[in-house]
């Protein structure tokens, strides 16, 4: 099936892309209103303006490679990471990613530590492991902050590697990302905690945040990143069928964990050095190989080995092959998140140091390109202190909202900025009665009645 598919998509010439500009170059979100980064100090909800310019600044493209110039620093909050002292700070990164993406003729390039693609601000994308792994010898762990270096160095390649998702979940911001070294990054969907149907972070009570965008089961899910072999990554949701029909469905993971209580052989049954019994303090899901993979025959919204497949979405509605975000029905992180633990594609992106070759600057124009933003929600209301205004969707061009009495008199104007969900008012100092939140969308001005109370 795969083949057959890859003929038939080749026949129609989605593959070329050199020739207009493709998702690959107007997809990417630039900062073209010097937005700087925020950040949380851990016990302080108010959040620290930086000085580093948020989302991509400069898309530079030839007929093969887009180049990305960004900060990695999205436009939403950072922080606080508890129990790590690191901040978001500025990775002053070029990132060259294929035009052109061409199919691996054999199993699969194995992901590694560090990035492995960039989402549509520049933030960098990380795969399912934080660098700490089982040391049989010892049976103990090894890598990572606090623990002795794994044998053969920290790229080695060991028998159970550790799942950053889940063994990392307390260190996680609201949006579901962290830094290394100061490269902010996310290894799974980039949606904030507090949006998930059930809720298994709590981060997000006293620290205001959100994500890249908000998942709505409702519509296709926005493109938001590109893995290093050059194949665009979306978002929790996308059409049933890979020829776009069949409606709206969670694309689902064809990944599931292993009915094991000891750790003596992967899944394939390959005899590897013991791990850890699963135990509390050890869980399944704890490590990559406690997870199998399940063919679904006949079932178009699994994907496949690499967590991608081939179909039709809204930017390339004659077919490409497309990760998405997995997600369980609870909308929370299910593995392997993003990409994996193989590339599908030849990988041929990487971080570069300078762009060596004749390009164009690409130029967004503003207004141009719509939000995709299905719909806005207000809460808490009524409110005595403040309204935060969710953005469910993407927000690709700045929403300007306006606070209103029931006069019509301004009396507060917020923006929603590009990659980020959230914008609030603050109210206690107004009378109580009824106000009208209104912004502009596709269908034209819309507006939201809210009580002060």
């Amino acid at each position: 099936m795969k083949n057959v598919l890859l003929v038939s998509f080749l026949s129609l010439g989605f593959l070329g892309g050199a020739q207009g500009l493709t998702p690959t170059v107007t997809s990417w979100l630039i900062n073209t209103n010097g937005t700087t980064g925020r950040h949380y100090v851990q016990g302080n909800s108010t959040p620290i303006v930086d000085a580093d310019l948020a989302n991509v600044q400069q898309v530079q493209y030839s007929t093969n490679w887009v180049y990305v110039t960004t900060t990695g620093v999205p436009s939403y909050i950072t922080g606080p990471f508890l129990g790590n002292p690191s901040i978001t700070t500025n990775q002053n990164a070029i990132f060259k990613i294929s035009r052109n993406p061409s199919p691996n003729a054999g199993a699969g390039t194995a992901t590694t530590g560090g990035n492995i693609g960039i989402f549509i601000n520049g933030v960098a994308m990380f795969d399912y492991r934080d660098g700490v792994a089982w040391n049989s010898t010892t049976n103990s762990l090894c890598g990572g902050p606090g623990n002795p270096a794994c044998p053969g160095g920290p790229m080695a390649s060991m028998s159970w590697n550790r799942d950053a998702v889940l063994a990392e979940r307390s260190g996680f911001d609201c949006s579901k990302g962290h830094p290394a070294m100061g490269n902010y990054h996310h290894h799974q969907n980039p949606s904030a905690f507090n949006l998930d149907l059930n809720v298994i972070s709590n981060i997000c009570t006293l620290y205001d945040a959100e994500g890249l965008y908000a998942i709505d089961s409702t519509t296709h899910s926005p493109l938001i990143g590109y893995s290093y072999d050059g194949y665009p990554v979306y978002g929790a949701y996308g059409y049933k069928n890979a020829d776009g029909t069949g409606g709206i469905t969670r694309i689902k993971s064809g990944y599931q964990l292993r009915n094991i209580a000891t750790r003596l052989v992967w899944a394939d049954g390959t005899d590897v050095p013991d791990g850890p019994a699963v135990s509390a303090t050890y869980p399944l899901g704890y490590f990559r190989e406690d997870y199998e993979f399940i063919n679904h025959p006949g079932q178009a919204d699994y994907l496949d080995v690499h967590n991608g497949r081939f179909c039709v979405t809204p930017e390339y509605p004659n077919g490409m092959y497309c990760y998405f975000a997995t997600v369980d029905a609870q909308w929370n992180s299910a593995y392997p998140y993003l990409i994996g633990p193989t590339y599908y594609g030849v990988v041929t992106g990487a971080k570069v140091n300078s762009v060596t070759e004749a390009t164009t600057v690409y130029q967004p124009v503003n207004g141009l390109t719509e939000n995709a933003v299905s719909e806005l929600r207000v809460f808490p209301n009524p409110s005595n202190d403040v309204f935060v205004v969710q953005a469910i969707g993407l927000v690709q061009q700045a929403m300007e909202l306006t606070l209103t009495d029931i006069q019509g008199k301004v009396v507060g104007k917020q923006t929603i900025l590009p990659g980020s969900t959230m914008a609030f008012f603050d109210v206690s100092t107004l009378y109580a009665g009824t106000y009208f939140i209104s912004y502009q969308d596709a269908a034209g001005k819309q507006s939201k009645t809210v009580i002060v109370h």
